[in-house]
């Protein structure tokens, strides 16, 4: 369906996570999209349809814009940028070890196509970068005749093309607001806001949106702590929570811990900025620090429902991506449980239906959650797959050695569990 009056050439640099939903949701909305990578084995696929990532609709969105010729793949940039309006800049921004975001890449992909872009091109940063980036872009470019917007992007892994079809908000910082209103523009109807702004603003709002998303999720974490510690339940006190219209219910889910491609190395970036300009923040470094906390939490419930010590204990991890719904296993916080589990003395043996070989040295990998459960001491579920929450608990209860069940996401029935035979610790539900 095309819901844009009047379509634009639009290029995408980069078809990783956010450039490639940033290229198939542009063409759906029918602008007429060609997508550039330096990556050919990538490319080539894309241009058969092959959706290197798992993500939910994007497989078929691509399929669709391919076959309609709004969508195109290439590593020409620059027949690709020849007569394009519009070019979205989608490459990655990876940690430095000192917590700065590492702009080489986006250096790399200014300075190639400085000399491509036509006038009156406006060029847009879609990628996350620290503020301050939209003018160290500008003056690299060295190109007035090239307007450069932050448009920064709020997508959640798994739910990517619905949070970019069906967006809260869209927000644009430029410095001229003629080029702002065309990137607005460019969305047509979806957004439910647009936030236009100046770039070092539209800059920090997503650094803002992650720090504070992951904020919550710390102090839901360290909530269901003291629950344990005081005989409260968790539950009941995030439905209270939520029930205030100042605060709403999401993330505030207890768990593992947080993790992902973007939490953390967002959070470390903001720190770096706070740090270079002077300011203590000491917000941000609780946050991260109490997830750290949780990590060893998820670990003290696994060792303590094996009996006091892992040593010698056989440990089934169910769920070793980030969070259901994605292939992405950067920065999970169950693999952040599972380096403690082994560090600890457990064996441990996972499964989770997207990773087919051990992410990390010392665990195996099974081809079920059954399999991975079979002999095991202890069971403990990371990650909250559908599948895993449907387990069937009496099978379950069958194949272990053991009877102890963490559930490190509160994805189970703790009744259902027990009427199984096993025991069960959750978070935040009754005594640690």
């Amino acid at each position: 369906m095309q819901l844009i009056e009047s379509p634009e050439r639009v290029a995408v640099l980069g078809v990783g996570y956010v450039g490639l939903t940033a290229a198939a949701c542009l063409a759906h909305l029918g602008h007429d999209v060609v997508a550039i990578d330096i990556d050919a084995e990538r490319v080539a696929g894309l241009q058969q349809g092959v959706v290197p990532i798992h993500e939910a609709d994007l497989p078929e969105l691509v399929a669709s814009g391919l076959a309609s010729g709004r969508l195109q793949f290439t590593t020409e940039a620059g027949a690709a940028l020849s007569g394009t309006r519009f070019v979205f800049v989608c490459v990655p921004t990876p940690p430095r070890a000192d917590g700065h975001a590492d702009l080489h890449f986006l250096d790399s992909a200014v300075d190639g196509i400085a000399s491509l872009l036509d006038a009156e091109c406006v060029l847009v940063l879609k990628s996350t970068v620290p503020v301050g980036t939209n003018q160290r872009v500008v003056e690299r470019l060295g190109r007035p005749d090239v307007k450069v917007v932050s448009n920064p992007e709020f997508l959640r892994e798994g739910l990517a093309v619905r949070d970019f079809l069906d967006a809260d908000r869209v927000v644009v910082g430029a410095s001229a607001r003629e080029a702002g209103d065309a990137v607005a523009a460019l969305y047509g109807t979806t957004p439910r806001a647009v936030l236009h702004t100046d770039p070092a603003t539209a800059e920090l709002v997503k650094y803002a949106t992650n720090a504070f998303l992951a904020s919550r999720l710390s102090f839901v974490n360290e909530l269901a702590a003291i629950c344990e510690l005081v005989g409260g339940t968790i539950d009941d006190v995030v439905t209270g929570l939520g029930l205030d219209h100042r605060i709403g219910a999401n993330h505030l889910s207890p768990g593992p811990g947080w993790g992902g491609s973007c939490f953390p190395k967002d959070i470390r970036s903001l720190q770096a900025t706070a740090s270079d300009v002077g300011i203590m923040a000491r917000m941000l470094d609780s946050v991260v620090a109490a997830n750290d906390d949780q990590f060893d939490r998820l670990a003290d419930k696994v060792e303590a429902i094996a009996g006091g010590s892992l040593n010698g204990k056989r440990v089934a991890v169910l769920g070793l991506t980030f969070k259901a719904g994605t292939d992405d296993l950067r920065d999970s916080p169950a693999l952040a449980v599972v380096g403690r589990l082994l560090t600890r003395g457990a064996a441990v043996t996972a499964y989770d239906p997207m990773v087919d070989a051990p992410p990390i040295e010392g665990m195996t990998i099974a081809a079920s959650a059954l399999d991975a459960a079979a002999s095991a001491d202890v069971v403990a579920f990371l990650t909250e797959w559908d599948e895993l929450g449907s387990l069937d608990l009496g099978r379950l209860a069958a194949v272990m050695a053991g009877d102890g069940v963490v559930d490190g996401r509160n994805m189970l029935d703790p009744h259902g569990v027990r009427l199984a035979g096993l025991r069960y610790m959750g978070i935040g539900r009754g005594a640690a």
